[in-house]
């Protein structure tokens, strides 16, 4: 998620940041691709740096934030703290930084890495007018983005955040389902990358997804014979069961940081 940030950033905003540094205290390799690939400085040393720059946008996993808020807390002097894990909302930074720092979370998704990722984003209360350009840079650079409450963010973090991995789901199930009937994997996953673009489409043109079922599905049709076999096993509340289980999940990693 680091990458995909830097990237967007170094592609339609690299002047409103200036100065890009990378921290990474254990992969030094790393850290000399995304220097040779975007023009960025790196650092092993993240402390110093965060001494002398205005923004630190934390990409760890949620369980590194207590340790890493812990060190960071010293050395906070009205920086702007951003972080991009699961779990950890406002409040939870700003129990762990000095009074009145400015932090924002934003829970983006996989598709950030082509500027694709829907992301929700949510505010703390020290966040001001000046800070939001900053902000909406970090947003643009991976997509489109939502603000909403820090409640709402954890309850759509799966809906966002995990239902990618869902959709692959579905696209390897339709995939398989195809292969059986003699055609290659790669035939199978034009086809269905294909209309999945299609269908997506049609719902960007508007249509409701109700509306453009009743489209292909004619009553006593073949397709609404498969939608029936969906229904029976309840393939919409396992969806929302999945989003539910995902969602508790990223709150506790949050709780338990």
């Amino acid at each position: 998620m680091a990458e995909a940030v830097v990237s967007g950033v170094v592609k339609t905003s690299r002047e409103t940041f200036g100065t890009i540094t990378m921290a990474n205290r254990s992969n030094k390799e790393k850290l000399k691709h995304l220097q040779s690939t975007y023009g960025v400085q790196m650092t092993t040393d993240w402390l110093k740096a965060v001494q002398e720059n205005d923004i630190i946008v934390f990409a760890t996993p949620p369980q590194t934030h207590e340790e890493l808020l812990r060190a960071l807390s010293p050395h906070i002097s009205g920086q702007l703290v951003v972080t991009v894990a699961a779990g950890i909302d406002p409040e939870f930074l700003e129990d762990r930084l000095p009074e009145k720092t400015p932090v924002c979370w934003i829970m983006p998704n996989t598709a950030a890495q082509i500027g694709m990722s829907m992301s929700t984003y949510t505010c703390g209360r020290s966040v001001e007018s000046h800070h939001r350009p900053y902000i909406e840079a970090l947003l643009n650079a991976i997509g489109p983005a939502e603000e909403l409450t820090s409640e709402q963010v954890h309850n759509l973090t799966a809906v966002t955040g995990s239902a990618p991995a869902f959709i692959y789901y579905v696209e390897k199930a339709l995939e398989e389902a195809a292969v059986k009937y003699g055609i290659s994997e790669e035939q199978a996953r034009r086809l269905v990358v294909q209309m999945m673009k299609g269908s997506v489409a049609m719902l960007e043109a508007g249509h409701s997804p109700d509306d453009l079922m009743e489209q292909v599905a004619s009553p006593g049709g073949s397709t609404a014979e498969g939608l029936r076999v969906l229904d029976t096993y309840g393939v919409d509340r396992m969806f929302q069961q999945a989003v539910q289980a995902a969602n508790e999940h990223a709150r506790a990693q949050g709780e338990e940081s």
